[in-house]
């Protein structure tokens, strides 16, 4: 990675121009609870990603964003190699709630994004961050529901994403349609591909995995956008891509969701320190320069 890309890599992910409530949250008892830790990659390769993460204090804003959770016990979040695998994780490790995000995992999101801003009008920028968060909260989602021995009917990794997507629709108001169209754009590849091709097959083993089809994660993951706000993610039906068969419901799968947060998650939360939070502005839009374009 060169220096220009990873500036622009340290620009991207979490410049987070935090205003005077998250130096609060930072103090608050969840705040403590919640270790941060950006470990050595063992690939000397991810050394400048590791570098910009830390600069741009990525982590800490995962740490601030869960902030105003009372956690009876420690969680960690680090970054870490993974000796070629590109994942992030959520398990418990010597009884210490730990979620892992692998820099192979960050290196492949940055393999994958635009190279310039596409026709709806995505940035790289968008795209990288979107990602990132999502898969934070993803896991920090289980985490949440481990912690707090949330009931799950259903399936787990659907659950995390829900939670995933909640929090994003609730903590960046002034950024929400373009991180959550940024979180949706490497699901968003297998819609435009079956759109070309509708005929186009996948592997049964495909229909095995513990998580969602990519194509079943974009949709759910859209639909909790519109059903939260149907005029600010209207051009999802507009454009097709989340189709009005779909769309009719999606108002009562938000609604659904956020009675469970509300019901199991709330009761958890410190309001006032929540209300600090979710007034926060987390990133200012001087600090965030796009991705150079690539060739």
């Amino acid at each position: 990675m060169t220096p220009g890309l990873m500036h622009a890599f340290a620009g991207a992910l979490a410049s987070a121009a935090l205003i005077s409530g998250v130096a609060a949250a930072q103090d608050a008892p969840s705040g403590g609870r919640i270790q941060i830790e950006y470990e050595a990659p063992k690939n000397p390769a991810h050394q400048e990603i590791l570098d910009a993460m830390r600069q741009r204090r990525s982590l800490e804003t995962i740490r601030d964003i869960l902030s105003p959770l009372r956690l009876p016990v420690a969680l960690h979040i680090k970054t870490v190699g993974c000796d070629g695998v590109s994942n992030a994780w959520y398990q418990r490790v010597d009884g210490i709630p730990t979620v892992r995000i692998c820099y192979e995992y960050l290196q492949e999101i940055w393999d994958g994004l635009p190279k310039r801003t596409t026709p709806s009008g995505l940035t790289p920028h968008d795209a990288l961050v979107g990602q990132f968060l999502f898969a934070a909260l993803h896991e920090s989602g289980h985490a949440v529901y481990d912690i707090f021995a949330v009931p799950i009917f259903g399936h787990q990794e659907d659950a995390a994403d829900n939670f995933a997507a909640y929090k994003m629709l609730h903590m960046f108001a002034d950024d929400t349609h373009r991180l959550i169209h940024g979180a949706a754009y490497a699901y968003r590849g297998v819609i435009e591909t079956h759109a070309r091709d509708p005929k186009v097959t996948v592997p049964l083993q495909a229909f095995s995995s513990v998580h969602g089809t990519p194509a079943q994660r974009y949709y759910n993951l859209v639909c909790m956008a519109y059903g939260y706000d149907a005029k600010e993610f209207a051009d999802v039906v507009d454009s097709q891509f989340l189709p009005e068969s779909r769309a009719q419901d999606c108002d009562y799968e938000y609604r659904e969701m956020a009675f469970a947060f509300h019901k199991m998650i709330a009761p958890h939360m410190d309001m006032e320190l929540a209300r600090k939070v979710l007034s926060t502005r987390w990133f200012a839009e001087a600090d965030l320069p796009p991705p150079p374009a690539r060739p």
